[in-house]
């Protein structure tokens, strides 16, 4: 008799025990689904103030609107935006600390041989928010060639005579220079600066010649006509600038360099909450206001998620592997 009351007591005891573990799980798959459910930090690998902060912001601040919880812009910078991409490779994988890189980070291996990351294996990549042309811009005084056909001669039949500037040795507008270069079959000095603000500085002020600059921050010189614009990469004009040509239209269908921004999460990160994450940058990134802001800087956003992204990734690392190894480009 008292083993049976035991034994019932026993079995209650369990299934109370079991009831109350259904719920919590219920309760933190609820809290999952229901992402954000605080702020979340988003690593930003470069300094206030840049091209990556000229989107991720936008962003944030459309995020918040549509969530209600804040994205909080967490700048990294440092190391050509490898020491941001170490920080949030080795972040809580909670769901709540995202990294927003750029193309710059698909040159870094390539470019520091001793990265404690590997960007492929220790981070999920999540979304592509932005992609902006690289665009061919030239001093006008410097170069008169009217368009890029007569550009292309004239560096030709003076190889080593002119000169680009880059935002430094290894970023993306030095190696889009050297792919250019070995696609053209032209020679072009190299003019390292140490940022692309400098450098385009420069070039409007005829110290340098030309240079491969993202869209976006050549935007303004173009159209005030203190730069000239002679093709943009890809293979389609850029609503921006309906005027200037494709890569394509030139005779350069593989010359397809962009200034893109992405967003990874650390490896380890629960899939609802990617899932999650994915979902709400996608509408971030579509809102009218975002739009704007886009299109202002030359940009297309491209709504390229999960695997699609991932080998968008590797193929951007296998080609600037590529890029680097034929040039011999190498920090200073």
């Amino acid at each position: 008799m008292n083993f049976s009351f035991a034994v019932k007591g026993t079995r209650r005891d369990v299934l109370r025990v079991g009831a109350a573990g259904m719920a919590m799980m219920s309760l933190g798959s609820q809290a999952q689904s229901n992402w954000p459910v605080k702020p979340v930090n988003m690593i930003v690998p470069f300094p206030a103030g840049g091209g990556t902060d000229a989107f991720a912001r936008p962003m944030s601040a459309q995020f918040a609107r549509l969530t209600g919880k804040t994205l909080v812009i967490d700048n990294r910078g440092g190391a050509g935006g490898t020491l941001g991409a170490s920080l949030a490779s080795r972040a809580q994988p909670d769901g709540y600390t995202l990294f927003m890189g750029a193309v710059h980070h698909t040159i870094a291996p390539s470019m520091y041989p001793k990265l404690d990351y590997d960007l492929e294996k220790d981070l999920v990549p999540l979304i592509l928010v932005a992609s902006v042309p690289q665009v061919v811009v030239v001093n006008p005084k410097n170069i008169t060639a009217p368009d890029f056909k007569s550009f292309l001669e004239l560096l030709r039949k003076n190889p080593g005579k002119y000169n680009y500037a880059s935002a430094g040795t290894g970023t993306s507008h030095h190696l889009a220079g050297e792919l250019f270069k070995q696609q053209s079959k032209t020679f072009i000095t190299h003019i390292p600066y140490t940022g692309a603000g400098p450098a385009l500085r420069d070039l409007v002020g005829g110290q340098v010649d030309m240079m491969f600059d993202g869209l976006g921050s050549s935007a303004t010189h173009i159209k005030a006509g203190r730069v000239k614009a002679l093709m943009v990469s890809g293979n389609k004009r850029s609503p921006a600038f309906p005027d200037v040509p494709s890569a394509l239209e030139m005779g350069m269908p593989d010359y397809n360099v962009t200034t893109w921004y992405g967003v990874w999460a650390p490896k380890g990160t629960p899939q609802e909450a990617q899932t999650r994450a994915i979902e709400e940058l996608r509408r971030a990134c579509s809102t009218d206001e975002a739009k704007a802001v886009w299109a202002a800087q030359g940009a297309e956003f491209a709504n390229v998620s999960g695997p699609q992204f991932a080998s968008f990734v590797s193929a951007e690392v296998k080609k600037w592997a590529q890029v680097v190894k034929v040039s011999g480009a190498k920090l200073d």
